[in-house]
């Protein structure tokens, strides 16, 4: 008789009420002591050191040519997400589409709590634009193509970083695979118009901003995503997934 694992059925997993109160207790205690670190964890956050930004950043916006202190739009608390998409490329991320799937419909309570969220990335205004307007979201996008922005802020490589082998990301060197790389960082602006950066996170750091993973993570099967080559193989722009509602210029579902 064979002695290999076998793997759970769902009505082994089953329980008496009891039992499953008990475990769910139990859980609970955990829940919320992850829940008071957290909140620990954004408080120390939120005491970080300052930096002041020295340089003159400049983007190119809808509106025209702006400064990083204009992309505030007269709120003092700036979120930049990092959103790979080269120069050269065709669309954005997958990855960061996946995220930015979820923004829409926080902008305008972020607005409410003196907060500007954009999107940044390398390519053409005009690339951005057209991405933008294909997927159907209303957040604003900026270009900063001629700008040392990307590198300053650790998200876009040189071709000589790439063939050196590492390059610095996420506070220290590793190997990457591409030109640019997802973050976010987070700005103040004081009354008097001095701009100063207060945050910075990378890779993992971003899963919070992900919506649809903090569903899964509440789901039996979980993110499911042990069998792929890499976590997020599956995610595709959401136009692109079969069986999926195209979604029109206006965002709409067709």
């Amino acid at each position: 008789m064979s002695t290999a694992t076998m793997t759970p059925t769902a009505q082994d997993r089953a329980v008496s009420p009891k039992q499953w109160l008990d475990a769910r207790l139990e859980l609970l205690a955990k829940e919320k002591e992850l829940r008071r670190q957290m909140d620990e964890v954004a408080r120390l956050r939120r005491d970080l050191p300052w930096q002041r930004v020295e340089k003159n950043y400049a983007f190119n916006t809808s509106q025209g040519p702006q400064t990083l202190a204009e992309l505030f739009e007269g709120r003092s608390q700036l979120m930049l997400y990092h959103f790979m998409f080269g120069p050269d490329w065709e669309q954005g991320c997958s990855g960061c589409s996946f995220l930015a799937d979820h923004v829409d419909g926080a902008t305008v309570h972020l607005a409410q709590r003196d907060v500007t969220w954009t999107a940044v990335s390398r390519a053409p205004l005009e690339k951005i634009q057209a991405f933008r307007q294909r997927m159907g979201w209303k957040f604003n996008w900026v270009s900063s193509a001629g700008s040392d922005f990307n590198f300053d802020y650790d998200v876009s490589f040189t071709p000589e970083e790439i063939a050196g082998g590492e390059v610095y990301y996420n506070y220290g060197r590793r190997r990457f695979p591409q030109s640019e790389g997802p973050g976010i960082s987070v700005f103040y602006r004081d009354g008097a118009g001095q701009v100063f950066h207060t945050y910075s996170a990378y890779a993992r750091g971003l899963d919070v901003l992900v919506g649809t993973y903090n569903y899964l993570d509440l789901a039996p099967k979980g993110r499911d995503e042990a069998g792929f080559e890499m976590p997020m193989a599956w995610v595709r722009h959401h136009d692109r997934y079969e069986n999926t509602p195209k979604v029109s210029s206006c965002g709409c579902r067709e």
